[in-house]
């Protein structure tokens, strides 16, 4: 497995990592059993970098990932993250920022983990209501009290990431990016260069989309939670699918799957990008991984631009969208 850099402060992972969100909440039924062989086999094939969060779950998916690499901690670089706050019955309870909850957060995810220190500890969402630079010096605390090894933040403007790193550096910023969510190249990619920070790119299959695996709204469980973004709906969603539908004649063309093809886009934009599909299937993951070895030619690329061109994409990435980009 290959390997890049997450900033400038050491931080290494694999170049393709786990996201781990489905796992326990938001894409319909789960198996825990399954879910930790997934992640057991996902170290096997070398990928070190694996991505929860205490809200998923809610709470339960740093359980599950806690149980999983217990007994190859040493082998994981493990990432979660803190700041969209949830009741114990999965209400959503609002954004936090503040000092105290910082602490708090950290404190309950390091139990549920069942580890010394976190790897790297992103602030999940920016709480406008708390400067950006209250919230990062608490997390630097962490940082000096041996708790956490390297900060993040996920779906920062870049003006906030600006700030935050002057407060302490800022090792990624994790973002949703694909052929499908490519506003990150307007502003964010220059940001992250000029500062030397990594960038993260979570949901790089579009969701699943861009996997050829939906067709229609009806192979989505009922309770799985794309039924409510706009892509997935109406118009939007037919429009995309002869998106999508594209670039798996390109995939076929060139003998790969799509979602090979799809991570293999994202890989070859920056050095400093490392997408973290999800996924619940060992052969899933098993495709995932190997698009770590897949070249695009220039022409390659071009075909996959002009199939799926910048903003081509229909509707808005989340039904409310005022708590990105923030």
């Amino acid at each position: 497995m290959r390997q890049r850099k997450l900033g400038s402060l050491g931080l290494e992972v694999s170049s393709i990592g786990l996201g781990c969100m489905g796992m326990s909440e938001f894409y319909g039924p789960s198996d825990d059993s399954e879910d930790i062989k997934v992640i057991q086999r996902a170290v096997d094939l070398g990928v070190t970098f694996l991505d929860t969060a205490d809200m998923y779950g809610p709470f339960t998916n740093e359980v599950l990932v806690g149980k999983a690499i217990a007994p190859r901690r040493d082998e994981v670089i493990l990432a979660t993250k803190f700041g969209n706050s949830r009741g114990e019955n999965g209400e959503h309870l609002g954004v936090r920022g503040d000092p105290e909850y910082v602490r708090k957060s950290c404190e309950a995810s390091l139990k549920r983990l069942g580890v010394d220190v976190i790897d790297l500890y992103y602030q999940h969402r920016v709480d406008i209501k708390v400067p950006i630079e209250e919230t990062i010096g608490a997390m630097s605390e962490l940082v000096e009290a041996g708790k956490v090894r390297y900060l993040g933040m996920s779906e920062a403007a870049p003006e906030t990431l600006r700030r935050a790193h002057a407060t302490f550096p800022i090792s990624a910023l994790q973002t949703e990016y694909s052929l499908w969510s490519r506003d990150p190249e307007d502003a964010i990619f220059q940001t992250v260069r000029d500062l030397g920070i990594g960038f993260v790119a979570y949901s790089p299959l579009g969701r699943g989309f861009l996997t050829g695996q939906v067709r229609t709204i009806d192979d989505l469980a009922p309770d799985d939670a794309r039924r409510r973004y706009p892509r997935f709906q109406g118009e939007n969603f037919q429009k995309n699918l002869e998106l999508a539908d594209k670039v798996i004649e390109i995939a076929r063309g060139k003998g790969v799957t799509p979602a090979q093809l799809a991570l293999a886009w994202v890989l070859n934009q920056s050095d400093n990008i490392v997408p973290i599909p999800g996924t619940r299937r060992i052969s899933r993951l098993e495709e995932n991984v190997a698009a770590v070895d897949l070249t695009l030619t220039t022409e390659e690329l071009q075909a996959i631009e002009a199939a799926f061109p910048k903003g081509a994409a229909l509707g808005d990435r989340y039904a409310v969208m005022d708590t990105v980009n923030r």
